[in-house]
């Protein structure tokens, strides 16, 4: 593994979001599910996410999640993805969505 310094960890922008509205994403390749994210002063921001194995949709309502939020958007089928929600492999084809365990201003940035 590449080791990096406190700099390029300060290049990615990580702030946490509560999901606002959930669709099924019949158009892609795999199962996944279409988020908007409420992510503060940054707005809604939208999200492709394969966590249909964990997650039923309306569990996911106002769930917080931590996202990158400055990645190019991504293409995906007719989505356009503009953050990337983080996760954890609980096993294989299995993510388990990255959270708090409180809950915090939407937009809040990780440190």
């Amino acid at each position: 593994m590449q080791t990096v310094d406190i700099t390029d960890f300060q290049k990615i922008d990580l702030r946490i979001g509560s999901i606002v509205k959930i669709e099924e994403f019949e158009k892609a390749r795999n199962p996944s599910y279409k988020l908007w994210i409420d992510l503060g002063d940054l707005g809604i921001k939208k999200s492709s996410a394969q966590i249909t194995a964990l997650y039923l949709p309306e569990e996911l309502i106002g769930k917080q999640v931590i996202c990158v939020c400055n990645f190019k958007p991504r293409q995906i089928a007719d989505f356009m993805s503009e953050v990337l929600v983080t996760g954890f492999d609980q096993e294989k084809g299995k993510v388990a969505l990255a959270t708090v365990d409180m809950t915090v201003p939407n937009g809040s940035k990780l440190h």
